[in-house]
C-alpha cells in the first residue's frame, strides 16, 4: 500500500482542478488546498508542506508561464516538496531551470499525453519519492532547445536509448521492459552511461538524477 500523501493542486480549469481533487481523494489522499491560479501556491506549501505541489503553467492573470515560475520558487524554498508540472504546454525555457539544480522530485506531464488515470497516480508517487516523472515529449523540446558536443556525444545509441528512458523517471526493470533486453543489458548500459559522464560512486550526488540532468542539458 502507499502511504497517504498531502497534495497541493494550482489549476485554473475548474472542471479540471476538482476533477484531480476528486481523483486524488478517492485514492486515500489528502488535498489541502486546490487554488485556482499561482499567487498563493507558495503561502499553501508553506503552511501544508504537501509532499508534491501539482502545478499549471499558464494561470491568471497574464497566462503565460506563472505556474511554472512559482514552481521554482516552491523548489527554491521548500526543496523537500516535490512539483509536478501538468500543463498543456512545453515551456523550454523555464522547465530548464526549474529541472537545472536538482531534478528530484521533479515531473512534466503533458495533459493530452496522459491517457490512463494509474500513470498520473504513478508520476505523483514517484515525485513524492524523490523521483522524476518527465513526459517524453518534454524531454524532446528541451533537448532540441539547446544542444552542445560533450561526453553525451560518445554514448552508444542503445545507452541513449537507456538514458532517455531513465529521464522518463523508469526503474532497469521497466527500461528492460520497455526496451526488450535483460535486466542484466540495462545494468551494463548505466554503468557504461555513469563512466562516460565521468560519474563516479558519491554519498553526495544521486548518479541517476545527476545522468539525466546532463542529457536534458545536453
Amino acid at each position: 500500500m502507499i502511504a497517504p500523501m498531502r497534495i497541493v493542486i494550482a489549476e485554473d480549469a475548474a472542471v479540471l482542478r476538482d476533477g484531480l481533487v476528486q481523483l486524488i481523494t478517492d485514492r486515500g489522499h489528502e488535498v489541502p488546498a486546490a487554488l485556482p491560479d499561482a499567487e498563493g501556491l507558495l503561502a499553501a506549501v508553506a503552511e501544508h508542506r504537501p509532499d508534491v505541489a501539482v502545478v499549471d503553467i499558464r494561470m491568471p492573470p497574464t497566462h503565460t508561464d506563472e505556474g511554472l515560475r512559482a514552481a521554482i520558487e516552491v523548489r527554491r524554498a521548500y526543496p523537500q516538496t516535490g512539483v509536478l508540472v501538468f500543463s498543456q504546454y512545453v515551456e523550454t525555457r523555464y522547465a530548464s531551470r526549474l529541472l537545472a539544480e536538482n531534478a528530484a522530485g521533479i515531473g512534466y506531464l503533458l495533459k493530452e499525453r496522459v491517457v490512463d488515470v494509474r500513470d498520473f497516480m504513478d508520476a505523483l508517487e514517484r515525485v513524492a519519492a524523490g523521483g522524476t516523472a518527465l513526459d517524453p515529449e518534454v524531454v524532446g523540446q528541451l533537448l532540441g532547445a539547446g544542444r552542445r558536443v560533450d561526453a553525451l556525444e560518445t554514448l552508444t545509441p542503445r545507452e541513449r536509448d537507456v538514458l532517455g528512458q531513465m529521464a522518463e523517471g523508469r526503474s532497469n526493470a521497466a527500461i528492460a521492459k520497455a526496451l526488450r533486453i535483460s535486466d542484466r543489458a540495462v545494468e551494463k548500459h548505466v554503468g557504461g552511461i555513469f563512466t562516460k559522464l565521468d560519474l563516479p560512486p558519491s554519498d553526495e550526488d544521486h548518479r541517476r538524477v545527476m545522468a539525466v540532468l546532463r542529457y536534458l542539458r545536453g
